[in-house]
């Protein structure tokens, strides 16, 4: 069941869309010319989306994944949640213009608002590197909480970059101290660690004009639980 945030909740500190406030207009423009979007498109192919499915977008920001998701699945139920709400704005117009009904909620994704084992599929996309360390331990938890018994979380994100020459342009919109902890190894260990059955990278691309990588991953809840 979806909860509204509190003052202090919505004032919490957070790394808006775009880095930046100010590069927000442009933050459509610029992800899909450095290959976000062709990105998230393979992300969606890995899904496995069956009619009747509920899905949860984390830190859905402008809206571009659900709203490509309920174009090609009309018949799935599609929810974004991302806690800035200027880029919310942006996604519901975007929604409005394509004539696609999804809901969004602002909140954050170590405190999902929401019902235990309610979504089918989570999907998280260039999210997870702007989230400090213990949030994403605990975002992965909710994850695991959140979703039905065999549900499966679908993570594409920035792989830790090896050197200072190929996280150039990902640092004008994110600090490297956001980012070296991406590394395959240490996003599998937190998703292990959270109670996921199992978790593996399937697989990466080339993004930021082939100047660093993004990796695929997948996780599975449990197929059964106690009740």
């Amino acid at each position: 069941m979806e909860e509204f945030m509190t003052m202090a909740e919505s004032e919490r500190a957070y790394i808006p869309a775009a880095g930046r406030d100010l590069f927000l207009p442009l933050y459509d423009f610029i992800t899909k010319l450095m290959g976000a979007d062709e990105a998230r498109r393979a992300l969606l192919a890995q899904a496995n989306l069956e009619p009747g499915h509920r899905v949860l977008d984390i830190g859905c920001g402008t809206g571009t994944l659900v709203a490509e998701l309920k174009r090609e699945f009309p018949e799935v139920e599609v929810v974004g949640l991302d806690p800035d709400a200027k880029a919310l704005a942006r996604a519901r117009r975007k929604a409005n213009s394509a004539a696609v009904s999804i809901q969004f909620d602002q909140g954050f994704s170590h405190a999902l608002p929401y019902s235990s084992a309610s979504f089918d599929r989570v999907f998280s996309s260039f999210m997870l590197h702007h989230l400090p360390d213990d949030e994403k331990d605990e975002t992965f938890r909710e994850i695991v909480r959140v979703l039905k018994p065999g549900g499966r979380l679908l993570l594409l994100d920035f792989e830790a970059p090896e050197s200072t020459k190929h996280h150039f342009l990902s640092r004008v919109f994110h600090s490297h101290a956001r980012l070296k902890d991406n590394s395959q190894g240490r996003i599998l260990s937190r998703m292990k660690g959270a109670g996921f059955d199992y978790a593996k990278k399937t697989g990466e691309r080339a993004v930021l004009f082939g100047l660093t990588h993004a990796g695929y991953y997948e996780a599975s809840a449990v197929a059964s639980r106690a009740q």
